[in-house]
């Protein structure tokens, strides 16, 4: 079912693709509740948007977490969707001596452990909605990985999977479960990617995928053209050309 006239939270709606998925779903008749780190850029987008609800919210903050559903249902008894969107994306240097693994902890709690508790937290209010979704942000390098950020590829992996098994779980229930990956867009998820000549530019990424989203029989994957480059790369046998092309 198409995503219109829907209660949308979408966490990490204060940048990037988050925050211009909010407001591209508020446009097209949606309710739409962010989440956002930063309470500078969390207010800012309030503030240019007085129709939305926001809440400061680390996503790495267990405590945090676990008392953010209660306190979004009590506020939006009628929310039926959840975009799981915030994530980081950190290089990590496995040649380095000693090896640290602080950002693979912290890219493992943010795109990984949060996405997780936050669907525990809130699939059985969906569960009791006459229609719902369940909407993950994975990525083209779940299936392509980037080796200068390897837990940022193999968390998207992960949530790939993760997608396909609650898929099955909920399959007779009213919750839809679908997957957004990106490939490489115009956004400040790493410093200077906004103006990488080869990243699609996010308007051209989000007219892509909200147009998908209004379709009446919404895909499982939400998959822009640019991204079938690393999607369908291992089963069309171009693997390690398109490992070589992202990898140099």
């Amino acid at each position: 079912m198409s995503f219109t006239n829907r209660t949308i939270l979408i966490t990490g709606g204060n940048s990037g693709i988050g925050q211009a998925l909010a407001e591209a779903l508020q446009a097209a008749g949606n309710r739409i509740i962010i989440t956002g780190r930063k309470a500078e850029s969390l207010n800012a987008m309030l503030k240019r948007n007085p129709d939305m609800a926001g809440y400061q919210l680390d996503m790495t903050d267990t405590q945090a977490l676990s008392a953010f559903a209660p306190q979004v249902l009590a506020d939006h008894p009628d929310l039926d969707t959840v975009i799981l969107n915030a994530g980081i994306m950190e290089p990590e240097d496995y040649t380095s001596d000693p090896v640290s693994t602080e950002v693979a902890h912290r890219v493992i709690a943010t795109n990984l452990t949060a996405p997780v508790e936050m669907a525990a937290g809130f699939l059985p209010h969906l569960r009791a909605q006459p229609r719902a979704a369940l909407v993950t942000v994975s990525s083209g390098l779940a299936f392509v990985p980037k080796a200068t950020t390897p837990l940022y590829s193999a968390s998207k992996a992960a949530i790939h999977s993760w997608s396909q098994s609650l898929r099955h779980q909920l399959r007779d229930t009213s919750v839809r479960v679908h997957e957004i990956a990106p490939p490489l867009v115009a956004t400040e998820l790493t410093p200077g990617q906004s103006q990488v000549a080869a990243a699609l530019p996010l308007d051209a990424f989000i007219s892509e995928v909200v147009g998908q989203m209004q379709r009446p029989d919404v895909p499982d994957e939400i998959l822009v053209e640019r991204v079938h480059f690393q999607r369908f790369a291992e089963s069309e046998g171009r693997f390690a050309a398109a490992f070589a092309a992202i990898n140099g």
